[in-house]
This record gives structure tokens, C-alpha cells and sequence, in this order.
């Protein structure tokens, strides 16, 4: 017998910021207005600005050129050149040391959500700190997981996942899902079969069932992309959040 399963369609309402208009348009580049046809501009006989920035004339002191491959470094051309300042050893595209990453973003609060999929039958899931709204227009969520994760083959084969959201009073779920060599699913975790047999977890804040949208390896980890095809939210409590390797309640302003 052929199992019928229900139809998700991307829901229409959701309103997950940042909007589509704070943002680019993908792979353009903004163009700054230039002149119309009708305007005069520069006859051949005139200089014109060059295809970059504009700079001094041949006869005013400004930048010699160094060695190929060294840049640029201030002086005229008939002055002799300093030498490099620490500063301008530094290259672009070096990246800080890994110390220095992981303190300056344990600063960063981040909420905490529990990912859920069903692949072979078998519930999966993971935590992570790293969810994040993507566009309004279609509504799309994202997610980054590590490489090394040994619950990304699962999640990667499901056909949808849940992105569950956690209150502030489930610490404890959170370090479960993010445990190895555990049953996540086992007592004391409650949680349901939801549409298509996805886990959903009992009392967070929210569900959101997505469909896989994109997948894209960026460094060290891989982003994932889920179209938003349901969601429901189910309290109005405060959330978990994710703040110098500690879990948190969140606390508002008066």
C-alpha cells in the first residue's frame, strides 16, 4: 500500500527578520548613478578619472611604488623609502589565532536551538547556537554544523527537519542533544512524532518544519539552509541562550 504523505507548503505570514530589503541582491554589485546619456562629459582632450581611485599628479609627492608584490608605501619619488612598520607586514586574508577567535565570540550571546530529523526511522538531533534567519521572501532559515559531526550523515539523508526552540528552563535538553555516545531520545527527553514522523520536542518555545533548500561548506563547517514550511509557536517565555560556554535565561530591561 502507497503511503500518502501530506503536502508542506512554505507558509506566506512568517515575518523573520532581517527583510529581503536590508540585504543585496545575490551576486550584484551595487552601482553608484552615474551621468546620463544627455549630460556632457569629458572631451578626449581632457584628463578623466582613471579606471580606479584617483590619485596625485606626476609632479606632486604621493605613492612610489615598491617592490612587485609589496604594495604601496607613502613618500615621493625621489625620497628614499621607509621601512615596513609592523603594520604593514600585516596581510590581509590572515586570519586571528584560535584563542583569540573563541574569546572574542564567547562575548557573543546566541539563543539555542535543537535540530530533529527521522532518517531510516530512527529520530536524530543535534543542539546548536549558530541558527539564524536568512530571507522573508521565500522564508528560510539556516544553521551551521561541524564537519566532524557524526549526526550530519543523518540529518543530511532526511527529507525534512525540525528546528526546535528552546526555553529558558531547558538547559539540561540542550547539553543532552549536544552530548556523543548518548540516547538524546531517551528519558528524561520528551518529545512526539510530528508531520512526516519528524521529533518534536514537548515544551519549547517553538517549531519550525523545513524542507532541505541548500548546503554549502564554508570552512571548517558546513551551512545549512531550510525552507520554512510550517511553524507554530507555542509560548511566549523567555529563551535559552548561549553565552562564555554557559547556558542562560535571558533577563529584560525593566
Amino acid at each position: 500500500m502507497t503511503e500518502t504523505r501530506p503536502e508542506l507548503r512554505p507558509v506566506k505570514d512568517l515575518r523573520l527578520p532581517p527583510s529581503r530589503e536590508a540585504r543585496p541582491a545575490r551576486g550584484r554589485a551595487s552601482r553608484e548613478p552615474g551621468p546620463s546619456r544627455g549630460e556632457p562629459g569629458p572631451s578626449r582632450g581632457e584628463p578623466g578619472p582613471s579606471r580606479g581611485e584617483a590619485g596625485p599628479s606626476r609632479g606632486e609627492p604621493g605613492l612610489s611604488r615598491r617592490e612587485p608584490g609589496s604594495g604601496w608605501e607613502p613618500g615621493s619619488p625621489g625620497e628614499p623609502r621607509r621601512a615596513p612598520s609592523p603594520a604593514d607586514r600585516r596581510r590581509p586574508g590572515r586570519g586571528v589565532d584560535a584563542d583569540g577567535y573563541r574569546r572574542a565570540l564567547a562575548v557573543h550571546a546566541a539563543g539555542v536551538v535543537v535540530i530533529t530529523a527521522q532518517s531510516d526511522g530512527i529520530p536524530v538531533g543535534l543542539t546548536a547556537t549558530s541558527f539564524s534567519s536568512v530571507s522573508l521572501d521565500p522564508p528560510l532559515v539556516s544553521f551551521y554544523v561541524d564537519r566532524s559531526s557524526t549526526t550530519w550523515p543523518s540529518l543530511r539523508a532526511a527529507d525534512h527537519f525540525a528546528v526546535n526552540v528552546l526555553a529558558g528552563d531547558q538547559a539540561e535538553l540542550a547539553s543532552r542533544f549536544a552530548r556523543k555516545d548518548v540516547d538524546r531520545f531517551a528519558e528524561p527527553t520528551r518529545w512526539r512524532p510530528g508531520p512526516l514522523g519528524t521529533p518534536l520536542l514537548q515544551d519549547v518555545s517553538a517549531h519550525l518544519i523545513c524542507l532541505p533548500h541548500e548546503t554549502v561548506d564554508v570552512g571548517d563547517h558546513i551551512l545549512v539552509v531550510g525552507l520554512v514550511a510550517e511553524a507554530r509557536v507555542h509560548g511566549q517565555g523567555r529563551p535559552l541562550l548561549y553565552h562564555q560556554g554557559r547556558f542562560g535565561r535571558f533577563l529584560p530591561h525593566p
